[in-house]
């Protein structure tokens, strides 16, 4: 017979028998060799051997054949024993598990697995003991053994190289340095390059064939053979099949379907032989559990070991593939099993979700599986998934509420499901994309993790993006006014559902997960109920960047869809974000208001905030704002400056309605838009085509924001029309009614032209422009661009260019001069008086002197001094001189009017800037003025030549600074204003240092009652002038704290001179001006880094607290305000240091050894600042404390509060901290359980502790009251300095303490108002929630204490179901209360010593 022959060349006879005995005798873990002479016999042949025996058993196999069932006879007539030959196949086998195989050896290793598999396949093979478990597994695993594998180190070693210099690059790299452990690694690669197998594309061809022929074979196995009692086979068999899935590429679609034999592909018989396993290979779902569990890792694009953690696969094309496949097969089950495959689909939809990793692209791969999936599953399955997902959402995990935004999203793609009669009514809410959106994906808008927060706004302008029109109605609905009430329905509805505060979660399992159903705890919680408009707005001032971000482009999104109005409100959250600290997020607002402005071109107010957001960025100190800035001025506006024609397009229309905007409503951006020109000159941006076509507009209805335009670019091209140039002159001065911006453009124009025009027009030019200033009747700005083009024309000259400067602008001084004289000097000039033009005169003569200060005489000077003469009697009664800071004593008092006086001293300082002289007598009557003076706009002026003025003579302004400064407290809010933004740019540019109270004077401002003023200086301080100076904020704080106490006893803070009227101007001192105190001291420590933070504390601790205890500074009435300021300030959140006060749940490091650096940094700075507090400050606390108590002072209760607020993070230690004084640690230690006992039962009730004028001491001040702090600010101290157990009897006088000058009992009451209600709940019952849990004996109350009691009486208010318990006044009737003994654990202690 063939089959016999064919068995022969493996001469299977000439095997010992004790060969055969050890080999089964070792289960097919190893095998001895056959022997040097069947070796090579066998080697001889080749891989024939095993082809012929495989191609003669293979009609055996088949169940067409009719000598099927005499194959075994067969076999035992020919004296061939069936052990023999199993044990010869298992020999070849496992020949080529090993890595250093040759080709000849993995080629038999397959096809003795093939030829072993396939005599499995033929019935009987069970009953002739020839499948045997480990032999099987070893003949399946072989598939994977026999394909070479790259080394792991070799492609490191690669990437290595790689990273060096780059030949082309003409640099040299540098060689690397190896350390020892490197020469390692080396040396081990170098020796598995010595047993490394290399092997040619044909010898891949081969084992590849190989393998599809054990593949096809091992499936014909699992048609004929159930495995269902052999469960770890079945998973060695799931196993392989899943990595055959990624095995090779493959084009086209994978077919799920059909007969092994006909597929070509090894993916595809990986999948199929997976579907073999699904149908009948375990019990129940059993194997499709496995099967799922496999694929699981496949759709999550990781690799998992038998007993290694999953790791993260490189996307790739051929990874992205795999995981196609993989879901698509997952739904053809789900399409073949019908309702038996839900519950393991829905086991693994969860898996995708709980391991899923916190990879945007891992995570958007993951979502669009689930959906795909979810795709298939039913109404009601997928209604009770959503609502899963929805308790999913709100796990502590960060990585899951990110990735159930995902899943939100991906679903919200597809569409909307309608409800059946199937659905429960409960579940009906879960199908629709409503919930979706304002559930799940709104409901993270106030996440905890910034990241959460950014993700769910992004996700929202996402929504707006969808073809779904559903999916944009519910966003409208959350911001309609007409959906409150449905919402707050929805909103409860989903609370009944199962929402979940986040920090009530479970904690997250840190351990692999079980391929089963995972439950969510759910808990009741609500949404916030504030305007979902507000929560957008206080998400654009989030603290973090990315939520800025995200929040920025969701109000976009909104917008542009019509969502909410476009309101000018709205539209400034966008502009103001353009000028936010942080780089990428103004950079984001420009690309938003960009897009809507694409989006909405005819909106006018949609315009103006697009120019008000981007123009100004334009001198932003980042280059990269700039040059987005520059970008979005390009596409939006020049771009679309073509050359004139009938029609314009949308674009067009849009870029000529922006600089119309620029001409009119925003012409205060001027100065921004010209520095977007003088850069894009320096680029060599503007073309002379570009300059001509934007010409041809001058003569159209565009002309005033071309002309605009033009003056802008002009002087960057050489070449023009300078017909039409020389035209819309002549126009200009031959109309009367020209407009004034167009008249400025014009003469700007010409003065950059200047240079090109031949003599003669030059000439021309000069004479129009000199009749028309010497007249003088044009607007003040038309005045100085006249003057300004006057000079350029003059300097065109090239020669005599001073000579001519003199000549005209000499002229016009001449002009000016001859015309105030007769005004001023004139007796009865003044009656007939015309303001605008004597105003109009002073400016001309202040413009023009600047460029021939020659020509400007002593006469010019007395003109303008006197009309700044007071127009109050200078000689008052009892005075018999002038006062000293007075130049002009030698006029009589005249009546100017305001807007005169004004202009004059903007002319008298343009003097003062030719003539240092002139200056020096001028400056002391301009801050005289600024003390004296009444008049809103000459003090205003006053202010800003001051100012300029420092800069050019800036010795002999600085001593003025003062006068300057106090304008800080003024009572107009212009000169505020303007003193602010003049100090700010002087001490940006260093003419003025931070001397005397200049800082104290600039920081009150921050209080000012001009909310805008306010925010004005908290951005000068933090963007311009903290960044210049970052110590500023420390060096001065401590100092502020005795300054706007106005506290003066102490030999170094305070001392800089200061006139009455100013410290009364300045003063915050007071209970009255506390929180605006604190709202500064708060502003400046947020700012501050932790070593300022701990610098700063020791500082006060040694330099204020030292100081009343050595006896340096008096405690007295204003040390006690000061003291109590002092511990207020040390109790604040804002100076603890920021690593120690970060907030739980927020963003936590993904990698794990970051997450233990931050806890062991976290651990380094608790154990130095304990060791400062302990060493430094405890020490001078207690003396301090004491000295209180014998003062009996009422800041005793803020030392207490001072304390309790920091030793809370000392709960554990406070024996240690306070060994120098037991009695503090034992009434720190009973206060503190006490507010861990109130923040629990917080929840039930409101209590209200106030202070009363009798016993101020005895209860803790109210929040408003003190910023030593609440609940958002830090601890607060809910009893007074000795309510802990006392070593002395409760009666015992000397326990008594102070307040207010009185001796009071240390007793705590209640008035009527200050009752407060406590709910019953659960097992409290109708216990009041200062009832202790268990029984305690022996503890007794005085009988002052007022009583606690529930309301049983028929006095009951309406409503009142007698649930409620009420505090009672002690002028109430009440029953005496229980008398309970109180033993203090030290009043003990002492009682034994």
């Amino acid at each position: 017979m063939e089959l016999v022959n064919a068995l022969e060349l493996l001469q299977i006879n000439a095997v010992s028998k004790g060969w055969v005995d050890s080999v089964w005798d070792a289960e097919f873990v190893d095998a001895e060799p056959l022997g040097p002479a069947l070796e090579e016999n066998t080697s001889g042949k080749g891989t024939d051997v095993f082809r012929q025996v495989y191609k003669r058993l293979l009609p055996f196999s088949s169940d067409e054949q009719g000598n099927v069932q005499n194959v075994w006879m067969v076999l035992g007539e020919s004296g061939i024993p069936i052990k023999t030959l199993v044990a010869v196949l298992s020999y070849y086998i496992l020949g080529g598990k090993s890595t250093t195989a040759t080709v000849e050896q993995r080629l038999k290793a397959l096809q003795a697995a093939s030829v072993y598999l396939l005599l499995l396949k033929v019935p009987g093979s069970v009953a002739n003991q020839v499948f045997h478990q480990v032999l099987f597994e070893a003949s399946i695993e072989i598939i994977l053994k026999c394909w070479p594998k790259e080394s792991g180190k070799k492609r490191k070693k690669e990437t290595a190289k790689s990273s060096q210099g780059d030949a082309r690059c003409g640099k040299r790299a540098k060689p690397a340095r190896k350390d020892q452990e490197e020469m390692d690694l080396d040396e081990d690669d170098e020796e598995d390059h010595e047993g490394e197998m290399f092997f040619s594309a044909q010898d891949l061809v081969k084992l590849r064939n190989e393998i599809e022929t054990l593949v096809k074979t091992l499936l014909g196995f699992l048609k004929t053979f159930s495995l269902k009692d052999r469960p770890q086979s079945v998973e060695n068999c799931i196993r392989i099949f899943t990595e055959l899935t990624n095995f090779e590429p493959v084009v086209g679609e994978i077919s799920f379907s059909g007969d092994a034999y006909s597929l070509e592909t090894l993916p595809e018989l990986g999948f199929h032989g997976l579907w073999l396993l699904c149908l009948s290979h375990g019990e129940g779902n059993e194997c499709l559990r496995r099967v799922f569990h496999r694929l699981l890792y496949v759709i999550l694009m990781m690799r998992k070991g038998e007993m290694t953690k999953p790791s993260l696969l490189v996307i790739s094309q051929a990874v992205v593939a795999t995981r196609n496949y993989a879901i698509s097969f997952v739904c053809h089950v789900v399409d073949q099993k019908k309702e038996a495959a839900l519950p393991v689909l829905k086991i693994l939809l969860q898996h995708i979700c709980h391991q899923m990793v916190e990879k945007t692209e891992y995570r958007t791969h993951g979502a669009q599986a689930v959906s795909r999936l979810l795709a298939k599953v039913p109404n009601t399955e997928y209604a009770t998934f959503i609502k899963w997902l929805f308790a999913y959402s709100i796990k502590t995990k960060v990585a899951y509420r990110m990735f159930a935004l995902d899943v939100a999203m991906a679903l919200l793609e597809q569409s909307e499901r309608d409800p059946d009669s199937l659905v429960p009514a409960e579940l009906g809410t879960f199908l629709t994309h409503r919930f979706l959106v304002q559930n799940l994906l709104f409901g993270r808008r106030s996440d905890i993790s910034p990241t959460v927060r950014a993700h769910a706004l992004h996700c929202l302008s996402r929504c707006l993006e969808l073809d779904s029109p559903n999916t944009t109605k519910c966003v409208q609905e959350l911001f309609s006014a007409t959906s409150t009430e449905s919402r707050t329905h929805m909103e409860t509805e989903g609370t009944e559902l199962g929402t979940v505060s986040l920090q009530y979660c479970s904690s997250t399992q840190k351990t692999a997960l079980p391929f089963k159903t995972i439950e969510n705890t759910n808990a009741s919680a609500t949404f916030e109920s504030q305007e979902t408009m507000g929560v957008l707005k206080r998400r654009v001032s989030d603290s973090k960047t990315n939520v800025r971000k995200a929040a920025i482009e969701a109000i976009a999104s909104l917008l542009k869809h019509s969502v909410i109005m476009c309101s000018e409100e709205n539209l400034t959250l966008l502009s103001e974000r353009c000028r936010d600290p942080a780089v990428s997020v103004k950079k984001k607002a420009l690309q938003c208001l960009t897009d809507l402005l694409v989006a909405c071109p005819d909106r006018s107010l949609v315009q103006v905030a697009w120019l008000r957001g981007v123009i100004v960025v334009v001198v932003d100190s980042e280059s990269s704002v700039q040059e987005k800035a520059l970008e979005c001025l390009d596409m939006v506006i020049i771009e679309h400056i073509k050359a004139r024609r009938t029609f314009e397009d949308t674009a067009q229309k849009l870029a000529w309605d922006l600089l119309e905007l620029l001409c009119d409503q925003c012409r205060d951006l001027s100065r921004y838009f010209s520095k977007a020109f003088i850069l894009w000159s320096q680029q060599k941006k503007f073309t002379s085509s570009f300059v001509n076509s934007l010409i041809t507009h001058t003569k159209s209805s565009h002309s005033t924001p071309a002309w605009m335009l033009l003056s802008k670019v002009a002087g960057s091209c050489p070449s023009l029309h300078y017909e039409t140039i020389l035209d819309g002159w002549e126009k200009m001065i031959a109309s009367k009614k020209m407009d004034v911006n167009t008249s400025c453009h014009i003469m700007s124009v010409m003065g950059d032209v200047a240079s090109h025009l031949n003599e003669d027009t030059r000439h021309r030019v000069i004479e129009d422009l000199m009749t028309l200033l010497k007249c003088c009747e044009m607007p003040l700005e038309v005045i100085h661009a006249g003057v300004d083009t006057l000079c350029r024309l003059c300097r065109a000259e090239n020669t005599e260019i001073k000579e001519n400067l003199n000549k005209h602008c000499g002229e016009l001084v001449s002009i000016c001069e001859s015309y105030l004289s007769s005004v001023i000097l004139n007796e009865r000039g003044a009656e007939n008086l015309n303001e605008d033009m004597v105003v109009k005169h002073l400016y001309t003569l202040g413009t023009a002197s600047l460029h021939c200060p020659s020509q400007v005489g002593k006469r010019v000077f007395l003109l303008v001094q006197s009309v700044l003469t007071s127009s109050v009697e200078l000689l008052t009664e009892g005075t018999k001189e002038l006062p000293a800071t007075q130049p002009l004593s030698q006029f009589k008092p005249t009546s100017m009017p305001t807007v005169v006086r004004a202009q004059a001293v903007a002319t008298l300082g343009k003097l003062c800037l030719q003539h240092e002289n002139l200056a020096n007598r001028c400056v002391p009557a301009f801050a005289r003025e600024l003390e004296v003076g009444q008049e809103l706009a000459v003090r205003s002026n006053v202010v800003v030549v001051l100012c300029d003025l420092c800069v050019r003579y800036t010795n002999t302004v600085t001593r003025y600074i003062p006068n300057i400064s106090a304008c800080l407290r003024d009572p107009e809010g212009s000169i505020r204003e303007k003193a602010l933004i003049m100090l700010t740019n002087l001490l940006q540019e260093e003419f003025v240092k931070w001397k005397d109270s200049l800082f104290f004077r600039y920081v009150a401002v921050l209080v000012d009652p001009d909310p805008e003023i306010a925010s004005l200086c908290e951005y000068c301080l933090l963007d311009r002038l903290l960044k210049k100076n970052p110590l500023m904020f420390s060096q001065h704080f401590i100092e502020c704290i005795f300054h706007f106490n106005s506290y003066n006893n102490h030999k170094k803070y305070n001392k800089f001179p200061q006139t009455d009227g100013e410290k009364a101007r300045f003063s915050l001192k007071g209970a009255q001006n506390k929180v605006k105190r604190f709202k500064i001291y708060k502003f400046l420590l947020e700012h501050f880094t932790d070593e300022q933070r701990f610098n700063t504390t020791s500082r006060i601790s040694k330099e204020v607290l030292a100081g009343f205890v050595d006896g340096e500074l008096p405690l007295d009435a204003d040390g006690a305000e000061l003291l109590a300021d002092t511990f207020d300030v040390l109790s604040l959140r804002e100076m603890k240091l920021s690593s120690m006060t970060a907030q739980d749940g927020a963003d936590e490091p993904q990698d794990e050894q970051a997450a233990v650096v931050k806890v062991i940094q976290k651990k380094l700075v608790s154990q130095v600042q304990k060791k400062n507090f302990i060493e430094n400050v405890i020490p001078i606390v207690i003396a301090l404390k004491s000295m209180l108590e014998e003062e009996r002072s009422p800041v005793l209760r803020h030392l207490m509060g001072y304390l309790q607020v920091t030793t809370q993070d000392y709960r554990n230690e406070l024996k240690e901290v306070f060994a120098a004084d037991e009695q503090l640690a034992a009434e720190l230690e009973f206060n503190l359980r006490l507010y861990e006992q109130h923040q629990q039962e917080e929840p039930l009730t409101s209590f209200i502790l106030s202070k009363t004028d009798e016993a101020p001491a005895s209860v803790a001040p109210p929040v408003a009251a003190s910023p030593a702090p609440a609940s958002a600010q830090g601890f607060n101290p809910l009893l007074p300095p000795g309510s802990a157990p006392h070593p002395t009897t409760p009666s015992d006088p000397s326990r008594r303490q102070s307040t207010g000058g009185r001796v009071q009992e240390r007793n705590v009451s209640f008035s009527r108002d200050q009752l407060s209600s406590v709910e019953s709940r659960g097992a409290v019952g109708r216990r009041a929630i200062s009832t202790p849990q268990v029984s305690i004996h022996e503890l007794t109350f005085g009988g002052t204490l007022s009583a606690i009691k529930g309301n049983r009486g028929t006095g009951k208010e309406q409503g009142d179901d007698g649930s409620i318990l009420h505090l009672t006044s002690l002028e109430e009737e009440s029953p005496v209360p229980r008398q309970w003994n109180v033993q203090s654990p030290l009043r003990q202690k002492n009682r034994r010593i």
